[in-house]
């Protein structure tokens, strides 16, 4: 099943999903980057492709670079590099701001999805491990998970034991995309020219 190239389903359909991505409501992108721990921004604004050139002209483990921009209400940062700003998320939310977090966690499956909103982490799971859930509120999104047929309304699983895991994601990052209105449309991620910061 393919979806609309809109919202945030369509992360699952990539082979490479490599990139965080953090949402932040009620802050400017650029505020946003400076809260991540940006220290300079280059020169121009540049694509999904030309920041791989950044990232292996920085090649080193203390430094990483995120793009970030604006689109349907909320700003947003991609993060490229071998870090990402999971512990951060709470200073990130400070003041106010609501923070949506999917991280792909590559080398330690499964993909994460964490929400901060006034300086508290509110909420957390691994997209495909939803029974654990952590958090001020770990149960936030219990009801759309069981709604949405991923979970029992005992926390347990619904999904059948040989769905694929695409499917199984998705169905996931729906109910994500639905309760937060989140869109960020494949060719703005990567076409788009897009304020690029240094986070060290």
């Amino acid at each position: 099943m393919s979806v609309v190239h809109g919202g945030i389903q369509w992360l699952v359909e990539q082979d490479d999903w490599q990139h965080s991505v953090v949402f932040a409501r009620g802050i400017t992108p650029d505020e946003l980057g400076l809260r991540m721990g940006g220290r300079g921004s280059v020169a121009s604004p540049i694509t999904g492709v030309e920041v791989w050139d950044m990232v292996l002209d920085l090649a080193t483990a203390d430094n990483h670079v995120v793009r970030v921009g604006a689109h349907d209400g909320w700003s947003f940062a991609v993060e490229y590099g071998p870090r990402d700003c999971t512990r951060r998320l709470a200073e990130i939310s400070r003041s106010g701001v609501e923070v949506v977090h999917l991280h792909p966690s590559l080398d330690h499956p499964p993909a994460m999805f964490s929400h901060a909103r006034d300086g508290v982490d509110v909420c957390s799971f691994g997209i495909g491990e939803e029974c654990w859930r952590w958090g001020d509120q770990p149960d936030l999104l219990l009801p759309e998970l069981v709604a949405a047929g991923v979970l029992h309304s005992d926390g347990q699983y619904a999904r059948p034991d040989d769905e694929s895991y695409r499917d199984r994601d998705r169905h996931t990052l729906a109910l994500i995309e639905t309760r937060f209105d989140l869109s960020l449309p494949r060719d703005v991620w990567e076409n788009e020219r897009l304020l690029a910061l240094v986070i060290g």
